[in-house]
């Protein structure tokens, strides 16, 4: 379900002013500073799940002079790997995946990073967050991007009354301007993680409080 006629034009306006370039998420950060590189998006985006964006900034710090193509991938040994992408979450289990998912690209695709979201989604590892974040911040192409923060604020907002992420990006496609699709995810990860929190919203800092329905919403600061 969807909530038709939100301002969807003046909540952008508002955060698009609230937060300025510089507080973006990594992987938004990265495609800035590689020109929308896909490869280099597709690496962060699978190191960084379930990691703190410092901690794949960090990472990708490190690995991005040494790791520029899928075949730079394959030909590292799996410790040496390891070893470069050890601080972020589940680090063996994210080694082997960058490595089948290189194969993959080398194999099906001629080494180049697929640029859609349904050929994305044929790759082993790769899920739909990854997919529209490579579509969106490496080939610049329409896509909405749903986590965690883009999910729990949609809802508390009153936009959509949905029970995943799949169902919100879906309610999304039919309500939000395509416009912002790409910018989306972004503004509302910084948002969520500085003002939107899961448990206790700072509601009396929060500048888009007068568009938002609070669903869900059982104390806040």
């Amino acid at each position: 379900m969807t909530k038709e006629g939100f301002s969807f034009d003046k909540m952008m306006t508002i955060l698009i002013e609230a937060f300025p370039e510089e507080a973006a998420p990594v992987i938004t950060r990265l495609s800035r500073e590689t020109k929308k590189d896909p490869f280099i998006i597709l690496v962060g985006t699978l190191l960084s799940l379930r990691t703190k964006d410092e901690t794949t900034e960090k990472v990708m710090g490190m690995l991005m002079p040494v790791i520029k193509t899928s075949q730079d991938l394959i030909d590292m040994p799996l410790d040496e790997l390891e070893k470069l992408i050890y601080p972020v979450g589940f680090y063996r289990n994210k080694a082997k995946v960058l490595k089948e998912v290189a194969s993959e690209i080398i194999t099906r695709y001629g080494s180049r990073v697929p640029d859609t979201i349904e050929e994305l989604l044929t790759i082993r590892g790769v899920g739909r967050k990854t997919a529209n974040l490579v579509v969106t911040e490496g080939y610049g192409k329409p896509g909405i991007c749903v986590d965690t923060h883009v999910h729990r604020i949609s809802n508390r907002l009153g936009i959509v009354s949905t029970k995943n992420p799949i169902q919100t990006e879906d309610a999304l496609r039919k309500i939000l301007p395509q416009q912002y699709w790409i910018i989306y995810n972004a503004l509302l990860v910084t948002f969520g993680k500085r003002i939107c929190t899961p448990l206790s919203p700072k509601c009396s800092q929060c500048p888009i409080e007068s568009l938002c329905e609070k669903v869900g919403v059982t104390r806040s600061r």
